[in-house]
């Protein structure tokens, strides 16, 4: 049966290929894509295209943006949707807006008296809800390793959050997954990273402390480890790392580990020191 979305999709493609060896750099780039198969970095090639195309990438003075930069760029930002079904996630949106350095951005809080406090705090990435998504460059040029940190995904999950509204840390689940898991395991680990803080602002957190911020925060950092460090997030917080296997539909732990078997360099980064 003949599809509009479909043709489309393939007309697109089409019109913009992408050169073998600027793809090859791209992945050499981001060590977070080591261990996808050929199928996978074809599937979040055709993505990364079908990406740039419906975003429009607006880099103020002081980016520079070329092919590789756009490129590899779009490849983080749809790297969490690689195994999603065919869906609009990043709808409610059309721009990603580059800045050359972090920025300050207008806060207000009213707190329990009512008083309302303002403030210009210092950022490295915004997502507005039914707006653009905002971006430090040096934050995009510092992602893509396998340490906990990765700005890209970090604002998108919070597009992902907002699908169903304000981000509140509970994205649109797929018909397979129950709220009341995803609330428990979320919850319980929000709980944890919270009290820890309290008992000690200056505790050394097995996660970012700037999880604590409010479940919205949480669902976005703790998307940034599970692509970037699963390793850590599985041993701090296993029951978070199932939620986000089963709504992500992907297992980066598992790849990460079969690449310390089958890799050498990551065999040898993997293995403790010996004395000499």
């Amino acid at each position: 049966m003949w599809s509009f979305r479909a043709w489309r999709r393939r007309r697109i493609l089409a019109r913009f290929p992408v050169d073998a060896e600027l793809w090859r750099q791209v992945l050499g780039s981001l060590p977070i894509l080591d261990g996808l198969s050929a199928e996978e970095t074809g599937r979040l090639l055709e993505r990364c295209v079908l990406f740039l195309h419906a975003k429009r990438l607006t880099a103020l003075p002081g980016v520079e943006l070329d092919g590789f930069a756009r490129l590899r760029l779009a490849a983080q930002a749809e790297l969490p949707l690689l195994n999603l079904p065919e869906f609009d996630w990043y709808r409610g949106f059309h721009e990603l807006v580059l800045y050359p350095d972090d920025f300050l951005s207008p806060q207000k809080h009213r707190d329990a008296t009512g008083v309302v406090h303002e403030w210009d705090a210092e950022r490295s990435g915004e997502a507005w809800h039914q707006g653009p998504v905002i971006l430090a460059w040096p934050g995009i040029a510092a992602s893509g390793e396998w340490d906990g940190y990765n700005l890209a995904i970090h604002e998108l999950a919070h597009k992902l959050d907002m699908l169903n509204g304000e981000a509140n840390g509970l994205p649109p689940l797929h018909a397979d997954m129950r709220v009341q898991d995803w609330a428990a395991a979320l919850q319980a680990a929000y709980d944890d990273l919270d009290a820890r803080l309290e008992a000690d602002p200056d505790a050394e957190t097995p996660i970012d402390p700037y999880a604590a911020e409010d479940p919205a925060e949480f669902f976005a950092v703790t998307s940034e480890y599970f692509f970037s460090a699963p390793d850590l997030l599985v041993e701090a917080y296993p029951a978070v790392y199932d939620q986000l296997a089963t709504f992500y539909r992907q297992d980066p732990l598992a790849r990460l580990r079969r690449l310390q078997v089958e890799d050498p360099q990551y065999r040898a980064a993997a293995e403790p020191a010996t004395k000499g």
